[in-house]
């Protein structure tokens, strides 16, 4: 599988320009790029408290319907976060759109500081089936908790993508979380930041990376804006889990139903505390 990293800076609560530069990323994918990553809240941006009712968007709002137009003219799909207004309820979302529609959506579940009051957490983890390969998504912060890696790789998650928007002095968390998430889950685990500066004067760390099953850095990225192709190759999967299985040994596995929906789409609720 051939993928782009779409390293970005973007502008907080700017959507017209973060999509100008969402939809020329894609229109630039090499013919025989399958999938394309933005990092978190990307189309919008970060909004505070104040912003968020007027900048955040239902999933069938314009600029959502504007990404999934260009996915359907480039045969791509996109992994790509926004701010998603769900009948006045706000949420960090992460999108996977391909040229058929909305195939996974997943609301962040562990809030970052900047996210509390202007974000609600989501209340389940998902995957789906896409291309033959079982895909998870995480936000950010989720991927410093263990148990949330985990509970995708309970509903057969072959693939963790993790859009984020992760900025100093916090790269190197990520980079060992990240590592240490595709390790434990026999799992591949591709991660995509933001770059430069944001209004708040936060500075983001970059690094996007790929993962192997192993634990081993494919592929990472500097500082910099930049879009880097990056190639899959799943028979690594057999490879990692030839011999011992994380899964099948675990003594203790995570609560929660799974419910399985419709498009290979496969969730586990979290239950109430």
């Amino acid at each position: 599988m051939k993928v782009e990293l779409a390293q970005l800076a973007g502008r907080d609560k700017d959507t017209a320009y973060n999509l100008e530069r969402a939809l020329a990323a894609i229109a630039a994918c090499p013919a025989d790029t399958q999938l394309i990553v933005f990092p978190e809240t990307h189309l919008m941006g970060f909004p505070t408290v104040d912003t968020v009712a007027q900048i955040a968007e239902p999933l069938d709002g314009p600029t959502v319907s504007a990404v999934q137009a260009a996915a359907r003219e480039r045969n791509v799909a996109v992994v790509i976060g926004m701010a998603e207004n769900d009948n006045g309820r706000f949420y960090n979302t992460t999108l996977l759109i391909t040229p058929e529609g909305i195939a996974l959506k997943y609301r962040k579940t562990h809030l970052w500081a900047s996210d509390r009051g202007v974000f609600e957490a989501g209340d389940r983890y998902a995957t789906c089936l896409w291309n033959g390969v079982r895909v998870g998504l995480l936000i950010c912060y989720d991927i410093e908790f263990p148990e949330s890696a985990r509970a995708l790789a309970q509903l057969g998650a072959e693939l963790l993508i993790v859009t984020n928007g992760n900025m100093d002095p916090y790269g190197p968390t990520h980079r060992t979380a990240i590592m240490a998430r595709a390790q434990e889950n026999q799992a591949f685990a591709l991660m995509v930041n933001r770059v430069e500066a944001g209004d708040d004067g936060l500075m983001f760390a970059g690094g996007s990376a790929l993962v192997d099953p192993l634990g081993t850095v494919l592929f990472e990225a500097g500082r910099e804006e930049g879009r880097f192709s990056v190639e899959l190759d799943f028979g690594q999967l057999a490879l990692a889990r030839k011999d011992y299985r994380y899964l099948d040994d675990q003594r203790l596995r995570l609560p929660g139903e799974v419910v399985e929906r419709d498009g290979g789409v496969r969730e586990l609720l979290i239950p109430a505390r």
